[in-house]
């Protein structure tokens, strides 16, 4: 269903003609001492599903927040839809919090009421773009509803339908499908592809690796406010071999590392406490051998595919689900 564009927004929803909806360079933010962005630089194609993937405290909500100027950079340069950041630049983007927003004693219309006054729109067409994007969320029978009223996947709809009623540019989400059932995650992921379809850049925050790999055609991935890599999900994968190995020791591992490092079909190998990832081309041959040698100090393997996952422990020596450390409450 084509949805009705809010006035002044129908002739840019196609044809971005930004090279990049967002760029940063040399971002410094500090919750005290320390640094939840710290010298960060990147930038988000026009028209992407840009994913920022990392473990809670490792810069994604920071970054978000700086993005609609709920937070002050300390030093660094944000530029937004090719300008700097300013309170104009704030109608042309929209913005879905990790935290619920909605106010439970109002109803579904007056939430999207409220945000089409906040946005200046006309009566009339803040009206049939709210009944357009109701619709379009499977939420127009209750429009009448108290928020408090509606299920998990029903509020982070009407979240979605409240930050398209600007018809953004770019659209802001930090870990939106948090907590949804799986049906709820892919009715919510149609609506999002189908706003990208009509040309909003989506800036995806979130720690969820296969999200990120099944949706965002680019990804950043953060550790404690920097950027540790950027590029295609296949292509950051490429160095590595096909199949991913983790083993739990019994006892920290010694010379395990440089025995496993040696031989054939075994890629990386990293050492966090008492687990080891190995990366290699078939673990048949190479659990084999590890039982063979080393069987008595192992007390558990698992074996996957290998995925954006095993390219962070790689690169930083922890998982995603690992906590990079507090972050004012954010990610």
């Amino acid at each position: 269903m084509k949805i009705a564009a809010a006035p002044g927004a129908a002739d840019r929803t196609f044809a971005p003609t930004h090279p990049a909806a967002v760029e940063v360079r040399d971002l410094v933010y500090r919750y005290g001492e320390r640094r939840a962005l710290d010298g960060l630089s990147l930038a988000v194609p026009a028209g992407a599903i840009f994913g920022l993937l990392g473990p809670n405290g490792s810069g994604k909500s920071t970054l978000l927040s700086v993005l609609i100027g709920r937070r002050i950079a300390e030093s660094g340069e944000v530029t937004v839809l090719g300008e700097p950041l300013s309170n104009r630049q704030r109608a042309r983007i929209g913005m879905v919090f990790q935290e619920p927003s909605l106010d439970p004693q109002m109803t579904v219309g007056e939430t999207m009421d409220l945000q089409a006054r906040m946005f200046g729109l006309r009566r009339d067409a803040g009206a049939a773009r709210t009944r357009a994007l109701l619709d379009r969320v499977d939420l127009a029978d209750r429009a009448d509803a108290l928020t408090a009223t509606l299920s998990g996947g029903m509020k982070r709809r009407l979240e979605l339908a409240r930050a398209l009623l600007n018809s953004p540019e770019l659209l802001l989400l930090d870990e939106p499908t948090l907590a949804l059932d799986p049906d709820s995650r892919l009715r919510l992921w149609e609506h999002l592809l189908e706003a990208n379809a009509e040309g909003c850049t989506l800036l995806l925050a979130t720690n969820d690796v296969a999200e990120a790999e099944r949706y965002c055609r680019t990804v950043a991935l953060l550790d404690e406010g920097r950027l540790v890599a950027q590029g295609l999900p296949e292509d950051l994968k490429r160095d590595l071999r096909h199949e991913s190995v983790r083993i739990e020791w019994v006892e920290e591992p010694s010379d395990e590392v440089a025995m496993m490092e040696a031989w054939p079909g075994v890629g990386h190998v990293r050492l966090a406490g008492h687990t080891t990832h190995v990366t290699v081309d078939e673990a048949s041959p190479f659990l084999a051998r590890l039982f063979q040698q080393t069987g008595d100090r192992v007390r558990g393997v698992r074996i996957e595919a290998t995925t954006l996952e095993d390219v962070y422990f790689q690169l930083v020596g922890r998982g995603i689900t690992s906590p990079a450390g507090a972050e004012g409450g954010a990610s």
